[in-house]
């Protein structure tokens, strides 16, 4: 792996990073009142970020992978619930477009709204029986062939920047269906008859992601909504492993950044009265600063490998162990840096407003955000020992 970024990727790098302290000035803000950070979509909107995922042969900017990852750390250190929601926009427009089981015609008209139109696309996989550890997920929502278009019917879940996009991509379970893991992704409209959302995300952290349920009840959507079917939908989800959750891992890995960059300032400008020197140079200090220092590199390292491997093999299983790998990396140790950031910025930042108690918050959902640390480790060791997952016992009793 080359370790030297493009001059193409700096620039992207730049220009996320100067975002991203635009967005700062204004998270607090939005993880207090847990509100929509409208302002900071329309400037993505606007430096062109709606197209950075797309394909060239449909218009866009055709990012790799690595490049993404790369432009989303530098988001993360902002305002990360703005990085993290607006990731979804990337995270179902990729898959979308690059993949052979979506139609010409669908990816036409996706790609004609958010080049054409530039309007921003939520996703909403997840539903209120799901759990992260087990992995498996068989859907409740339905969907019905009526006439001239479906009929969408379910509550889901954690649909990030719900009220704030102007579509979200819903999976739903077709009905007449045999397979159980069969599938279809509409894209519903904001003003669509019979959807609505039911705001209970009052979070720890995350706030300003909004991640409220989605209620369908009997939600009339067109024809052409309909932009990806399947009678099983695993294959699908497998080879796109890195956009679906994967590409989440550099958002967390911008909060441990930020969490550091702010508690080296924080100590730099303490100092104790009748002390000449500020609390930087305690020994301790210095101690835990290395292990943050150590944590934070090894963490990015993994990311950068594993979003430089998808982009040069695809989907293998080294891939995918390795997208594994880094989620519970950077889980682990942004968790453990924003802690160690909070305990070194002393009882002064554990206030609200404080910008170490925000990042604390945050950086606690990164080994819970799927998937989770447990079940990462389960994956990673399949492929470790080369086990296969057809000969092992369910973690749990199924009735």
């Amino acid at each position: 792996m080359d370790f030297e970024l493009t001059p193409e990727q700096k620039r992207l790098q730049e220009r996320s990073l100067e975002l991203a302290a635009d967005f700062a000035t204004r998270a607090t803000l939005h993880d207090r009142e847990a509100s929509h950070p409208l302002e900071n979509y329309q400037r993505l909107r606007e430096e062109g970020y709606l197209e950075l995922s797309v394909p060239k042969e449909w218009g866009g900017l055709g990012a790799s992978f690595l490049t993404h990852t790369i432009a989303f750390e530098a988001l993360g250190q902002g305002c990360p619930s703005t990085a993290l929601s607006f990731n979804m926009h990337a995270s179902m427009v990729g898959p979308l477009l690059e993949s052979d089981e979506v139609t010409a015609s669908a990816k036409r008209h996706l790609a004609d709204l958010v080049i054409g139109e530039r309007k921003l696309i939520a996703g909403n996989f997840s539903e209120a029986t799901h759990t992260a550890l087990i992995g498996e997920r068989p859907l409740g929502a339905r969907s019905k062939r009526v006439k001239d278009g479906y009929s969408l019917t379910g509550r889901k879940m954690f649909a990030s920047m719900l009220d704030a996009a102007d579509y979200c991509a819903v999976l739903t379970y077709p009905e007449g269906a045999t397979h159980p893991m069969a599938g279809m992704i509409h894209l519903v409209p904001a003003v669509a008859a019979g959807r609505r959302s039911n705001a209970n995300w009052d979070t720890l952290g995350m706030r300003a992601t909004r991640s409220d349920s989605l209620i369908l009840e009997e939600c009339w959507v067109p024809e052409n909504a309909l932009v990806f079917h399947s009678n099983d939908i695993r294959p699908w989800r497998v080879a796109y492993l890195n956009w679906f959750w994967g590409s989440y891992s550099a958002v967390y890995l911008g909060i441990a950044v930020a969490a550091y960059k702010e508690v080296i300032k924080v100590l730099h400008e303490r100092q104790p009265p009748g002390y000449s020197q500020p609390l930087a140079y305690h020994p301790d200090v210095r101690r835990r600063v290395a292990e943050m220092s150590a944590d934070l590199e090894a963490a990015r390292l993994i990311t950068y490998r594993s979003a430089w491997l998808s982009d040069r093999e695809g989907p293998t299983p080294e891939t995918t162990a390795a997208l594994y790998r880094a989620k519970y990396a950077v889980g682990e140790a942004t968790a453990r840096i924003t802690r160690t950031a909070l305990t070194l910025g002393g009882a002064h930042a554990i206030f609200k407003g404080s910008r170490l108690e925000q990042l604390f918050r945050d950086g606690a959902l990164a080994p819970i955000q799927p998937p989770q640390s447990d079940f990462c480790l389960l994956n990673m060791a399949i492929y470790e020992l080369g086990l296969d997952p057809d000969d092992m016992l369910p973690p749990m009793k199924t009735v």
